[in-house]
């Protein structure tokens, strides 16, 4: 059932020539109360949909903004049951923005695949992505996944050639999602030049839209993204408006801050096909 959110948002979205303004936040950063405000306020602001991070200790993929977000958020004590109950929380009020949790295998192995699954599904998530966890072995987190109606969402790389393209797209659903740098997040800056071809190849392999992420800090370079892609993600650029609050000691305008920037960049992407009309 919670599969349906993301297929009818991407369906909706294609219906308006628009692509999907995706927008990530870890969970628990700066505290729990915090980021659910912001959780919460991110569809009025533009959010088309939510990417939540789940925090953990390694994050091997992430750059210093993503990483640093973690560390705060793991300070603040958050666990993966309170990630759980920011979603089930934020379905209280809002049951069409899909929530995609992002993260890593060892938190949701230590709960097991299908508890988990079962877990994520009565929250209200719509997908999953786990950033370490190669098709080889996901099998079992797929059936898990799969019995319950929760997307298992999986990374493409400007690296995934023809040959591992097949196994990249095989029990993907949801969407897939294009790292369009090789690298960690908020590093390297997306070329939209060389993302047009990838994301034809991963669409004509998977049957899928393609959202497009990494490197995307700019409504400039969002918009250009969207001209191309049927979504474009942005993390560490709404991360660092959390970060840049905490250290201007303007704690009570985090939310005001991450709030316009999602707009900034949700205006951008709304707008990029119309300019071209």
């Amino acid at each position: 059932m919670t599969a349906n959110r993301l297929t009818t948002r991407f369906a909706a979205l294609a219906a308006e020539d628009r692509a999907a303004f995706v927008a990530y936040i870890m969970a628990g950063d700066p505290g729990i109360e915090a980021s659910f405000d912001i959780l919460a306020k991110l569809p009025a602001a533009g959010a088309d949909i939510i990417e939540l991070g789940m925090p953990f200790s390694d994050p091997m993929a992430e750059g210093p903004t993503i990483q640093r977000a973690a560390q705060r958020s793991l300070a603040a004590k958050t666990k993966m049951a309170d990630v759980l109950a920011m979603v089930a929380r934020f379905r209280q009020q809002d049951d069409a923005t899909p929530i995609v949790l992002m993260g890593y295998l060892n938190p949701v192995l230590f709960h097991g695949y299908e508890a988990f699954a079962a877990a994520a599904a009565k929250a209200g998530v719509d997908g999953m992505i786990i950033v370490d966890c190669p098709p080889e072995e996901a099998d079992p987190l797929a059936d898990a996944l799969d019995a319950v109606g929760v997307s298992l969402i999986r990374l493409a790389a400007p690296t995934t050639d023809d040959a591992r393209l097949p196994a990249v797209v095989r029990r993907t659903s949801g969407f897939v999602y294009y790292v369009s740098v090789a690298g960690v997040t908020g590093v390297k800056e997306a070329v939209a030049a060389s993302v047009a071809q990838p994301v034809q190849r991963l669409r004509a392999a998977s049957g899928l839209p393609v959202a497009v992420g990494f490197g995307i800090r700019t409504p400039e370079r969002a918009a250009e993204v969207a001209r191309l892609a049927d979504g474009v993600v942005v993390g560490s650029a709404l991360v660092d408006e959390i970060e840049g609050a905490l250290n201007d000691g303007a704690n009570e305008n985090v939310t005001e801050r991450v709030l316009s920037k999602a707009a900034e960049l949700a205006k951008a992407v709304r707008l990029a096909r119309v300019r071209d009309a």
